[in-house]
């Protein structure tokens, strides 16, 4: 099994190179979707929540408004570092028990948005970044997400520099273009991946006498 973290953000286009790895064979185990499981309505991990930041967070029929939960959170380092306390751990565990359901031949791809906040690189066999430009992030922010510039800017600033997702990357995939394109280079990422799965793995060195 090769263990990878994909990460990138937001705005990156980190979403369409996780489906296109999908596609390519990839088993996806993706953060967000699992973040919003771990706060579902009845869940302890909603009752933290609500718990920590009161009962204006959720909506009307009960479940998280996340909009809300997102306008203060990204407002204010300490209460996201608060959210963050509570979501993470359960994220972790749903995380490896389906990592653990997959077949010992598989690329299991990660995705993990705040991978470089957290430090998680050393879990993962290969990271995978994707990167694009601020003003491209910004752009498809408010444009095809609806955000206000105000709330986007705010968004990326809470998340790790463009430099240190670099940093820590085995892998960058440049997304500053058209969707085909994209394609190709997730195609000849999948291919590395696979090379990397099937590649001879590193015995331990036996201890010194």
């Amino acid at each position: 099994m090769l263990k990878v973290g994909l990460t990138g953000g937001i705005g990156a286009g980190k979403s369409e190179v996780s489906r296109l790895l999908v596609e390519c064979g990839a088993v996806l185990i993706d953060a967000d979707r699992i973040a919003r499981e771990v706060v579902a309505p009845g869940t302890p991990g909603l009752a933290a929540v609500v718990d920590a930041f009161g009962t204006e967070v959720l909506a009307a029929d009960g479940s998280l408004d996340r909009p809300k939960l997102g306008s203060i959170v990204f407002a204010d380092a300490d209460r996201l570092a608060v959210l963050n306390s509570i979501v993470h751990p359960l994220v972790g565990a749903r995380s490896r028990e389906l990592e653990s359901a997959a077949a010992e031949d598989s690329v299991v791809v990660h995705d993990v948005p705040l991978l470089t906040e957290n430090g998680l690189a050393p879990l993962y066999d290969v990271v995978v970044v994707v990167d694009a430009s601020p003003e491209t992030q910004l752009d498809r922010l408010v444009r095809l997400r609806g955000m206000t510039e105000q709330d986007a800017r705010a968004r990326m600033a809470a998340q790790a520099t463009r430099d240190k997702r670099r940093e820590i990357a085995d892998i960058v995939v440049d997304n500053d273009v058209p969707l085909e394109e994209l394609r190709q280079r997730v195609r000849d990422v999948w291919d590395e991946l696979v090379r990397r799965a099937h590649a001879p793995r590193e015995a331990p060195e036996a201890p010194q006498e």
